[in-house]
């Protein structure tokens, strides 16, 4: 991603747009986007904000909101599919998610659960 335009650039705009002069105008007067510049304007008009907003997609997850429920199934009934921890949550929740992003979800917690043991190297060959 590029970084917002300065807080000085976006202040000037904002303040020759407020004196008279057309957002376009001052867009080809500062050298930025036509449509920037009226963003800018328009939000600025709107609620006074004159800041850059945080760039990105916002952290959290749909699933944030049902984590209790899903630590009560797992609690339940630990050997429980990820397909199956899916489908009670698309089925009680009306959360509708897939498995990987459920196993996504559970890694950035530190749940993770094999179910099979680790076994022991093979004496008479490679076993791949």
């Amino acid at each position: 991603m590029t970084q917002s335009f300065s807080a000085d650039l976006r202040g000037r705009v904002i303040e020759a747009a407020m004196g008279g002069m057309s957002a376009r105008a001052a867009a080809a007067r500062f050298r930025v986007g036509v449509s920037t510049a009226i963003v800018w304007v328009r939000r600025f008009r709107q609620s006074g904000e004159a800041v850059a907003r945080r760039q990105g997609k916002p952290r959290g997850s749909r699933l944030d909101a049902h984590e209790t429920f899903i630590l009560d199934l797992i609690e339940v009934q630990d050997d429980m599919t990820l397909v199956e921890l899916a489908g009670r949550l698309g089925a009680e929740r009306s959360v509708p998610i897939s498995p990987a992003m459920l196993c996504v979800w559970l890694k950035q917690r530190g749940m993770t659960h094999k179910k099979r043991r680790r076994m022991q190297p093979s004496r008479t060959g490679p076993t791949f």
